[in-house]
């Protein structure tokens, strides 16, 4: 499962409902990886692409909630679908404000459940490009000097070259040597795409990128 294509998990303790979901998933053409228990689950290999988990909520051992607990605390983010039979509102608002995508109580339609893993399986990509392009910024950020990184935020700011010499104390021509190696080693084509740039950089250094 070290494959970047997408795929979808099934965690089921019930063989002829992991069956079934497995079956409509693949009609759709999606990859499906099914599992007995979270157990099995998680001695699986990692799996390196876009993800959605379709996970039932009653589970011998660990409950599909505290598994999904297990999973956010492990940063295995990716989205749940959580299907079960025996469903109720707080279980199910439990379990959204933990993550989960939807919470669908069986005998659910099979398109609200394929709406469902499609929507996960594009939550996921998008999340997946976001960390990619964070990844990049961080270390375009690290190649600046320490005094291109003081600079970094004065010029995003919109003050003038002047204004940033007689801050740090600078010569103009220092300044401006330096923003230009700012504005090539961030690859910013303009003054507004390094604006945001250094707003991308600050959520990454910060370690918004979850």
């Amino acid at each position: 499962m070290s494959s970047e294509a997408a795929l979808v998990f099934v965690v089921d303790d019930n063989p002829a409902m992991r069956a079934s979901v497995e079956s409509l998933l693949r009609s759709v053409g999606h990859a499906v990886a099914s599992f007995h228990s979270t157990q099995d689950f998680l001695a699986a290999d990692p799996h390196d692409g876009p993800a959605c988990l379709v996970l039932d909520v009653r589970l011998p051992g660990t409950s599909g909630l505290e598994f999904q607990r297990e999973l956010n605390g492990l940063g295995r983010r990716f989205p749940i679908v959580f299907i079960t039979g025996h469903g109720d509102v707080q279980m199910s608002v439990a379990a959204m404000k933990a993550g989960a995508i939807e919470f669908l109580t069986k005998p659910f339609r099979d398109q609200d459940l394929l709406d469902a893993v499609h929507k996960g399986l594009a939550l996921d990509l998008d999340r997946r490009r976001r960390l990619k392009e964070i990844d990049v910024l961080r270390t375009r950020f690290q190649t600046l000097t320490p005094r291109e990184r003081e600079i970094l935020p004065l010029v995003a700011s919109g003050l003038m070259n002047k204004q940033i010499a007689a801050s740090l104390q600078l010569s103009e021509i220092t300044v401006k040597v330096h923003r230009a190696q700012v504005m090539q080693k961030l690859q910013a084509a303009s003054l507004a795409d390094l604006v945001r740039l250094s707003d991308r950089i600050a959520e990454a250094v910060g370690g918004g990128d979850g």
